[in-house]
């Protein structure tokens, strides 16, 4: 069987993707592949499970746009399908006088996204939403949430399938080749060979890789940023409410440490970002020939790195450092101790970086002959999966001439 579109990433932008293609042309015949046992088992299931509302990003870009409705969309299918998930709010906290002109900047960009009940707060109401926090101003967000991402990607996936019984998932198949025919592409696998009339990429962490494949002329490089997680023990975890997060430093690309209360109850701290050596790497020593050569023989790597010099440093140390990462914290929460931590998972995110070492690109979206490649999507794309699932069946409607 030739199928009509084959999705390439089962995390919850390919799922989502899947979902809204199926749902919009039912008569469709869809592939998902996925080279993992599970769905979700890379970026979408090991983030810090945040529905974001949208109060960092640059008013009028996609990641805004997307994350605004993705969000409202995301919550509205946690509701109708019973996906774990808790609109509990966030305190954004300023602790020094230095952070306030930040903050009033992520505000106005909450104001003009559209983000609806977002306030300014003083210390007492900090106080009074989080006891344990000590801060001078913030900002509370009423409708950033927390969700189980991997749930909502099954939910994604297993709805789709039931619409159209010749859809497939393809899990434990790893993309290694595409070969394209006049009509049609042969994407070769670690199992099979599938055909496919249209491509859609959404690959995360080798979105570059499999660009190429299919011959994308890119400029950019994925490069893994590791996010290393504690976890508050028992006996802390009255201390944190749900969220807390600190005003980012605009010199950073990152958001900083913060607090979340997970859907199951824990308390998560972190992460921080350092350079992995593996872009599908989650423990401190793991290592790849292969990743570590194509980030180190990259201009842009470089670049990033002597912007970030001094970030880079302290991340790396307070990555072996549980008194340095227990010291940040305390920023926030002061009355923090060395008992009130242990270590946690942790993520690796993928940023398509540029070659002057800019990590600020918008989601970024490329055609190519019959494929379309999801070549950036850095965090808030799992909050806006539905959002950008539903514009990547758009454009297929058009680039695919779709009926």
């Amino acid at each position: 069987m030739t199928y009509d579109i084959a999705i390439i990433g089962g995390g919850i932008v390919g799922a989502a993707t899947l979902y809204k293609l199926q749902k919009r042309f039912p008569e469709l015949k869809i592939a998902l592949i996925e080279k993992e046992k599970l769905l979700a088992d890379h970026q979408t299931g090991h983030n810090s499970g945040v529905i974001h509302s949208g109060l960092y990003y640059t008013p009028g870009s996609l990641k805004a746009k997307n994350c605004v409705a993705g969000r409202r969309e995301l919550v509205a299918f946690a509701k109708e399908h019973g996906i774990d998930h808790d609109v509990c709010g966030k305190v954004v906290v300023a602790t020094n006088e230095s952070e306030l002109p930040f903050m009033e900047k992520i505000f106005n960009n909450g104001i003009q996204n559209e983000i609806e009940g977002i306030e300014k707060i003083g210390p007492e109401r900090i106080r009074e939403i989080e006891p344990h926090v000590k801060g001078i101003a913030g900002i509370w967000v009423p409708c950033t949430g927390i969700i189980d991402f991997r749930g909502a990607t099954g939910k994604m996936v297993e709805l789709a399938l039931e619409i159209q019984e010749e859809s497939k998932l393809y899990l434990e198949h790893e993309v290694m080749d595409i070969e394209k025919k006049e009509d049609f592409s042969i994407i070769k696998t670690s199992k099979v060979e599938i055909q496919a009339k249209n491509l859609v990429f959404c690959a995360g962490l080798q979105a570059d890789r499999l660009a190429r494949k299919d011959g994308v002329q890119l400029k950019e490089k994925v490069v893994g940023f590791r996010g290393d997680y504690y976890e508050l023990t028992d006996q802390a975890k009255h201390k944190v409410k749900n969220l807390i997060y600190p005003v980012p430093n605009p010199e950073f690309p990152f958001l900083g440490v913060h607090f979340t209360r997970m859907t199951n109850g824990d308390i998560e701290c972190g992460p921080n970002a350092v350079f992995t050596f593996k872009r599908e790497g989650y423990g401190k020593t793991d290592f790849s020939l292969r990743d570590t050569w194509d980030a180190l023989t990259y201009r842009g790597t470089w670049k990033l790195f002597f912007k970030n010099m001094k970030f880079g440093i302290d991340e790396y140390r307070r990555a072996f450092s549980k008194k340095r990462f227990l010291r940040t914290l305390q920023v926030l929460i002061p009355d923090l101790t060395m008992d009130d931590i242990k270590p946690g998972r942790a993520g690796v995110r993928a940023l398509l970086l540029r070659q002057d070492g800019d990590t600020r690109d918008d989601f970024r979206i490329e055609y190519k002959g019959n494929s379309i490649h999801v070549l950036n999507a850095p965090s808030p794309a799992a909050t806006a999966s539905l959002a950008i699932g539903g514009y990547i069946a758009e454009e297929a409607e058009k680039h695919f001439r779709l009926k």
